[in-house]
């Protein structure tokens, strides 16, 4: 019997129709992140709350990111069940931020907050998680699907200081709350995967995961890396506001950064290097991006190291992941996701509290504490490169 040629055709057209909707998806919820990530702290600071509160609340995302997030992520794969979850937690997210809009009192938003995080954390690793399932499923490359996030990012990230140019910082929640509305929406968009629909038998967690010494460096290395960025996530925008930048200023330099990843991501597929040397590449940036932020250099020179995320965040991201497809059963990659995003979480929190501990006495000087941070991340992933690189495919 001859091969039914409408079959290629059909599951082409399954996997752009896929592509669209995780796009989109992608969009909103990382265009919200847009939004939150340079603008929120300066929302907090416009109903009153201090620099301290301002570290510890904006640390709690991070912080469940290695206490909740793994359970959800665990037992969203263990229900075959990630669209599901997708959809409640983006559901049960723009409820927490609304909930937040009429809070002054510090302790209470961080209580709504931590709530809210606790949710709305979940959704990168089982973004990530359904969109690898999916491009297994399809032959799709993840740097050309996630870089739509990046993009929205930005988008966000504009519109909010365009915004912040004529409203008051007092209204930034609101921005926050339409656009968690948005990605209400598009989650509905969403379909099952193939072994969602077809009612897949539950599969556990490989403990083995957490057994490899490879792994393990893997995710404590870009937990280092990517937490080495926490005081340019917590001060950065404060400190451009308070030196006479404009909102739509402040936005364009967080949106260099963002677009220098939207071309990394782009040619993701071009790559030839190891993902353990990109993360190694990666971390080598952050510490130079981080000595030179320190000066605090002119508006120029800031302009051109923002240009650096591309690698410090960028290129490190898509090494992990590519490490993660190595090293993780298929069945259990939104489970190894869970447990990078918690590493990243556990060093970022600790580095967000941290920061905010050390920047009334050291101000940008602070950033020389993330440099040695990056550092000791790429000492790891320079370490263990010969034995990263022979890692094939981790088996159940």
């Amino acid at each position: 019997m001859s091969p039914d040629p409408e079959i290629p055709a059909a599951h082409a057209s399954a996997g752009r129709r896929f592509a669209i909707r995780i796009g989109l998806f992608y969009g909103t919820t990382l265009g919200l992140a847009g939004a939150y990530l340079p603008f929120f702290p300066v929302w907090l600071k416009a109903i009153g709350i201090d620099s301290s509160w301002i570290g510890l609340i904006t640390a709690v995302p991070s912080l469940t990111r290695f206490t909740v997030l793994p359970v959800v992520t665990r037992l969203a794969e263990r229900m075959n069940a990630l669209r599901g979850v997708m959809i409640v937690a983006s559901c049960l997210t723009l409820l927490g931020f609304m909930m937040m809009e009429p809070l002054r009192h510090p302790l209470a938003l961080f209580i709504v907050f931590a709530l809210t995080a606790s949710v709305w954390t979940p959704l990168g690793p089982l973004t990530d998680g359904y969109a690898l399932k999916g491009c297994a499923r399809y032959g799709l490359n993840y740097g050309p699907l996630r870089l739509w996030g990046s993009v929205a990012f930005v988008v966000g990230t504009l519109a909010c200081g365009l915004l912040l140019d004529v409203i008051s910082g007092r209204n930034v929640i609101l921005v926050l709350i339409a656009l968690a509305a948005l990605n209400v929406l598009v989650s509905f968009w969403l379909r099952p995967l193939d072994q969602e629909a077809a009612g897949a038998s539950p599969v556990a967690a490989s403990p083995a995961l957490l057994r490899n010494p490879v792994f393990i460096a893997v995710i404590a290395a870009s937990g280092l890396i990517q937490g080495s960025h926490a005081a340019y996530y917590t001060f950065a925008s404060i400190v451009w506001r308070d030196a006479g930048l404009g909102g739509f200023t402040i936005a364009g330099l967080w949106s260099l950064g963002v677009l220098a990843e939207i071309v990394v991501f782009a040619i993701s597929p071009r790559f030839t290097i190891s993902p353990a040397m990109q993360m190694l590449i990666g971390a080598a940036a952050a510490v130079i991006r981080w000595i030179i932020t320190a000066q605090e250099p002119p508006l120029a020179v800031l302009a051109a190291v923002q240009l650096m995320h591309g690698l410090t965040f960028g290129i490190v991201h898509l090494g992990a992941v590519g490490m993660l497809v190595r090293l993780a059963p298929g069945h259990v990659i939104a489970t190894a996701q869970g447990y990078l995003v918690a590493s990243n979480g556990a060093l970022t929190a600790a580095s967000m509290i941290l920061s905010g501990a050390l920047y009334g006495s050291l101000g940008q000087g602070v950033y020389y504490v993330m440099a040695v941070q990056a550092l000791a991340g790429a000492a790891i992933i320079a370490l263990l490169l010969s034995r990263l690189n022979r890692s094939g495919p981790a088996h159940a």
